[in-house]
Protein backbone atom coordinates (compact mmCIF):
# COMPACT_ATOMS: atom_id res chain seq x y z
CA UNK A 1 0.00 0.00 0.00
CA UNK A 2 2.74 2.44 0.66
CA UNK A 3 4.25 1.77 -2.65
CA UNK A 4 1.54 2.83 -4.21
CA UNK A 5 0.91 5.89 -2.54
CA UNK A 6 4.76 6.49 -3.15
CA UNK A 7 3.67 5.70 -6.98
CA UNK A 8 0.58 8.25 -6.73
CA UNK A 9 2.81 10.87 -5.64
CA UNK A 10 5.74 10.50 -7.60
CA UNK A 11 2.88 10.78 -10.98
CA UNK A 12 1.54 14.03 -9.23
CA UNK A 13 5.06 15.54 -8.29
CA UNK A 14 5.94 14.72 -11.83
CA UNK A 15 2.41 16.38 -13.62
CA UNK A 16 3.26 19.55 -10.93
CA UNK A 17 6.51 20.10 -12.48
CA UNK A 18 5.39 19.80 -16.02
CA UNK A 19 2.94 22.37 -15.49
CA UNK A 20 5.49 24.87 -13.39
CA UNK A 21 7.82 24.57 -16.54
CA UNK A 22 5.01 25.36 -18.62
CA UNK A 23 3.76 28.00 -17.40
CA UNK A 24 7.76 29.71 -16.68
CA UNK A 25 7.74 29.17 -20.43
CA UNK A 26 5.12 31.08 -21.56
CA UNK A 27 5.48 33.66 -18.88
CA UNK A 28 9.15 33.94 -20.20
CA UNK A 29 8.50 34.40 -24.19
CA UNK A 30 9.14 37.44 -25.81
CA UNK A 31 5.25 39.40 -26.29
CA UNK A 32 3.81 38.59 -29.72
CA UNK A 33 4.01 42.30 -31.77
CA UNK A 34 0.96 43.02 -32.77
CA UNK A 35 0.49 44.31 -36.16
CA UNK A 36 -2.44 46.50 -37.79
CA UNK A 37 -4.00 43.34 -38.91
CA UNK A 38 -3.93 41.13 -35.61
CA UNK A 39 -5.36 44.64 -33.95
CA UNK A 40 -8.34 44.33 -36.71
CA UNK A 41 -7.14 47.81 -38.30
CA UNK A 42 -6.99 47.82 -42.23
CA UNK A 43 -3.27 47.90 -43.42
CA UNK A 44 -2.25 50.77 -45.74
CA UNK A 45 -0.78 49.82 -48.99
CA UNK A 46 2.62 49.89 -49.41
CA UNK A 47 3.31 52.81 -51.39
CA UNK A 48 4.32 52.66 -54.80
CA UNK A 49 7.22 54.61 -56.24
CA UNK A 50 5.97 55.10 -59.43
CA UNK A 51 2.36 56.62 -58.60
CA UNK A 52 2.98 60.42 -56.69
CA UNK A 53 0.54 61.10 -54.11
CA UNK A 54 -1.83 63.45 -55.44
CA UNK A 55 -5.07 62.34 -54.52
CA UNK A 56 -7.28 65.31 -52.54
CA UNK A 57 -10.23 63.59 -52.06
CA UNK A 58 -11.75 59.79 -52.33
CA UNK A 59 -13.95 58.59 -55.07
CA UNK A 60 -17.20 58.15 -53.04
CA UNK A 61 -17.68 59.12 -49.54
CA UNK A 62 -15.11 60.34 -46.94
CA UNK A 63 -13.09 56.62 -45.77
CA UNK A 64 -15.37 54.24 -47.63
CA UNK A 65 -14.99 50.58 -46.85
CA UNK A 66 -12.67 48.39 -48.78
CA UNK A 67 -15.00 45.33 -50.17
CA UNK A 68 -11.83 44.32 -52.13
CA UNK A 69 -8.33 45.23 -52.65
CA UNK A 70 -5.85 45.23 -55.69
CA UNK A 71 -4.02 42.21 -56.62
CA UNK A 72 -1.86 42.43 -59.23
CA UNK A 73 -1.86 39.64 -61.82
CA UNK A 74 1.16 37.90 -62.30
CA UNK A 75 0.70 37.97 -66.27
CA UNK A 76 -1.27 40.71 -68.40
CA UNK A 77 -3.91 37.88 -69.26
CA UNK A 78 -3.69 36.20 -65.55
CA UNK A 79 -6.16 36.65 -63.18
CA UNK A 80 -6.22 38.97 -60.58
CA UNK A 81 -8.24 42.31 -59.60
CA UNK A 82 -6.94 45.43 -61.40
CA UNK A 83 -7.93 47.82 -58.87
CA UNK A 84 -10.51 47.99 -56.22
CA UNK A 85 -14.08 48.01 -55.06
CA UNK A 86 -15.45 50.59 -52.57
CA UNK A 87 -18.45 50.66 -50.83
CA UNK A 88 -20.93 53.28 -52.56
CA UNK A 89 -24.78 53.57 -52.74
CA UNK A 90 -26.63 53.87 -55.89
CA UNK A 91 -26.70 57.71 -56.65
CA UNK A 92 -24.00 58.55 -54.52
CA UNK A 93 -21.85 61.07 -56.28
CA UNK A 94 -18.67 59.57 -57.99
CA UNK A 95 -15.24 62.42 -57.52
CA UNK A 96 -12.46 62.94 -59.61
CA UNK A 97 -9.21 61.99 -56.87
CA UNK A 98 -6.58 64.64 -58.67
CA UNK A 99 -7.17 67.20 -60.96
CA UNK A 100 -7.07 65.90 -65.08
CA UNK A 101 -8.66 65.65 -68.16
CA UNK A 102 -11.97 63.23 -68.97
CA UNK A 103 -10.17 61.06 -71.49
CA UNK A 104 -13.42 58.42 -71.45
CA UNK A 105 -16.67 59.11 -70.94
CA UNK A 106 -19.63 56.31 -72.02
CA UNK A 107 -20.50 52.82 -71.88
CA UNK A 108 -18.45 49.60 -72.08
CA UNK A 109 -20.44 46.55 -71.89
CA UNK A 110 -23.60 47.71 -70.63
CA UNK A 111 -21.96 49.49 -67.70
CA UNK A 112 -21.12 53.44 -67.18
CA UNK A 113 -17.26 54.58 -67.55
CA UNK A 114 -15.18 57.53 -66.70
CA UNK A 115 -11.51 57.32 -67.05
CA UNK A 116 -9.54 60.71 -66.35
CA UNK A 117 -6.02 61.23 -67.01
CA UNK A 118 -3.93 62.88 -64.16
CA UNK A 119 -2.41 66.15 -64.59
CA UNK A 120 1.49 66.23 -64.42
CA UNK A 121 1.65 62.54 -63.82
CA UNK A 122 4.23 61.97 -67.04
CA UNK A 123 3.88 60.43 -70.30
CA UNK A 124 1.87 57.97 -70.67
CA UNK A 125 -0.16 60.05 -67.84
CA UNK A 126 -2.19 58.21 -64.87
CA UNK A 127 -5.57 57.63 -65.84
CA UNK A 128 -8.14 56.55 -63.48
CA UNK A 129 -11.42 54.75 -64.08
CA UNK A 130 -14.49 54.23 -61.82
CA UNK A 131 -17.34 52.41 -62.84
CA UNK A 132 -20.35 51.91 -62.71
CA UNK A 133 -20.63 55.48 -63.08
CA UNK A 134 -23.64 57.27 -64.94
CA UNK A 135 -21.19 60.10 -65.94
CA UNK A 136 -22.12 64.00 -65.72
CA UNK A 137 -18.89 65.15 -67.53
CA UNK A 138 -17.78 64.75 -71.48
CA UNK A 139 -14.70 63.55 -72.87
CA UNK A 140 -12.19 66.66 -72.98
CA UNK A 141 -13.22 68.36 -69.53
CA UNK A 142 -11.05 69.73 -67.08
CA UNK A 143 -12.10 68.38 -63.70
CA UNK A 144 -10.63 69.48 -60.48
CA UNK A 145 -9.60 67.57 -57.32
CA UNK A 146 -12.82 66.69 -55.62
CA UNK A 147 -15.14 67.52 -58.64
CA UNK A 148 -18.14 65.07 -59.48
CA UNK A 149 -17.72 63.08 -62.40
CA UNK A 150 -21.08 61.44 -62.12
CA UNK A 151 -23.01 59.33 -60.10
CA UNK A 152 -22.97 55.28 -58.54
CA UNK A 153 -25.29 53.40 -61.61
CA UNK A 154 -27.39 50.69 -59.81
CA UNK A 155 -26.86 48.00 -62.50
CA UNK A 156 -23.71 46.21 -62.38
CA UNK A 157 -22.99 42.75 -60.82
CA UNK A 158 -18.88 43.43 -60.02
CA UNK A 159 -19.76 43.50 -55.97
CA UNK A 160 -22.09 41.75 -53.82
CA UNK A 161 -23.23 44.82 -53.07
CA UNK A 162 -23.44 48.55 -54.63
CA UNK A 163 -20.04 49.74 -55.09
CA UNK A 164 -17.70 51.93 -57.66
CA UNK A 165 -14.76 49.99 -59.24
CA UNK A 166 -11.74 52.22 -59.37
CA UNK A 167 -8.62 51.44 -61.37
CA UNK A 168 -5.15 53.20 -61.72
CA UNK A 169 -3.04 52.78 -64.91
CA UNK A 170 -0.32 54.25 -66.47
CA UNK A 171 -0.21 53.24 -70.42
CA UNK A 172 -1.22 49.24 -70.41
CA UNK A 173 0.46 48.97 -66.57
CA UNK A 174 -2.34 48.27 -64.14
CA UNK A 175 -1.28 49.90 -60.43
CA UNK A 176 -2.60 50.02 -57.05
CA UNK A 177 -5.12 53.27 -57.09
CA UNK A 178 -4.97 53.45 -53.13
CA UNK A 179 -1.20 54.84 -53.87
CA UNK A 180 -2.38 57.91 -54.81
CA UNK A 181 -3.99 58.99 -51.36
CA UNK A 182 -1.52 60.41 -48.52
CA UNK A 183 -0.97 58.91 -45.43
CA UNK A 184 -3.21 62.16 -43.98
CA UNK A 185 -6.57 61.00 -46.40
CA UNK A 186 -6.20 57.25 -46.34
CA UNK A 187 -5.91 57.53 -42.08
CA UNK A 188 -8.35 60.39 -40.99
CA UNK A 189 -8.47 60.42 -37.04
CA UNK A 190 -11.21 61.21 -35.11
CA UNK A 191 -12.08 64.56 -34.88
CA UNK A 192 -10.61 67.08 -31.91
CA UNK A 193 -12.58 69.77 -30.56
CA UNK A 194 -9.91 73.06 -30.16
CA UNK A 195 -9.85 75.55 -27.65
CA UNK A 196 -11.51 78.79 -29.14
CA UNK A 197 -9.96 81.58 -28.04
CA UNK A 198 -11.99 84.66 -26.42
CA UNK A 199 -14.84 82.52 -25.67
CA UNK A 200 -15.39 82.04 -21.87
CA UNK A 201 -15.89 78.09 -21.01
CA UNK A 202 -19.49 77.60 -19.89
CA UNK A 203 -19.93 77.19 -16.21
Amino acid sequence: MRTKRCAKAARTCGRLVLLLLLTAAVLLAPAPRLTPTAMGAPTAPAPDPAVPAIGRAWPVGVRPPVLRGWEPPATPYARGHRGVDLAAPPGAPVRAVAAGRVSFAGRVAGKGVVSVELTGTGDPPLRTTYEPVRASVRKGDEVAAGAVVGTVEPTGAHCTAACVHWGLRRGETYMDPLSLLPPWLLHRGPSRLLPVLGVPLPS
